[in-house]
């Protein structure tokens, strides 16, 4: 697949004219990268953004514990560190591979450049940035309202409604990660996972997670803490 389908698959840059993908692929830089390897680090200047073609790209931040949190997770088509196109500003977060990938950079001057002579690149970018919002502001509230059962039940729903509402789901991240996106440690998602288990609400199978009892998983998602039996 060439750059252009690439681009054009990007929520990005969906339902551009053919002359602006063009334009778009005259700036791109294409990078591969390898799982493990950082593609920027907090307070590096944010001098462009990324698209990713394939692979996944975390985004997460370390404590001065040095206890990770995952802030996004990011797939082929979805962009990264977009922020510091309109602000000017350093990375607030760092980014990397979580396996061999393979993404498209932007630079910002050439992009600024591009979005001067067509507006319409900035209304898209507007549109995820407002979407990315609304999902972070969820994740803060999660964080910061919701006990660690409440949490998962919710990313659960969250995975559940990104694919058309199956109940049917596959992890694609190790447990590790999914605690660290939790906010919470391996050990204790491992609890809360069986617990769910024996309450019915869900059947697990390695990666695989079945939900059972949908309208039980809400309740304990809007509650945040577990819900007497």
């Amino acid at each position: 697949m060439d750059i252009l389908s690439h681009l054009s698959l990007s929520p990005l840059f969906e339902g551009l004219p053919s002359g602006h993908l063009e334009a778009l692929a005259m700036i791109v830089v294409d990078q591969d990268v390898n799982r493990g390897e950082l593609i920027f680090s907090e307070g590096d200047n944010g001098k462009g953004f990324y698209v990713v073609v394939s692979g996944r790209v975390k985004i997460f931040k370390v404590s001065s514990e040095g206890k990770e949190q995952i802030l996004h997770i990011f797939g082929p088509g979805e962009p990264f560190g977009e922020v510091p196109v309109f602000a000017g500003r350093q990375f607030p977060a760092n980014a990397e591979a979580m396996e061999k990938s393979r993404v498209f950079f932007f630079p910002r001057a050439a992009f600024i450049d591009l979005i001067k002579a067509n507006p319409e690149l900035a209304l898209n970018m507007l549109a995820v940035l407002s979407m990315r919002l609304r999902r972070f502001t969820v994740l803060i509230e999660d964080l910061s309202l919701k006990e660690v059962p409440g949490r998962l039940a919710a990313y659960l729903l969250y995975l559940s409604e990104s694919k058309q509402g199956t109940r049917h789901l596959e992890l694609d991240i190790t447990k590790t990660q999914l605690a660290s996106l939790l906010g919470t440690i391996p050990e204790t998602l491992s609890r809360i996972l069986g617990r769910m288990n024996k309450r019915g609400l869900i059947e697990t199978e390695g990666p695989r997670i079945r939900i059972l009892d949908m309208e039980g998983l809400k309740e304990l998602a809007e509650a945040g803490v577990w819900i007497p039996d």
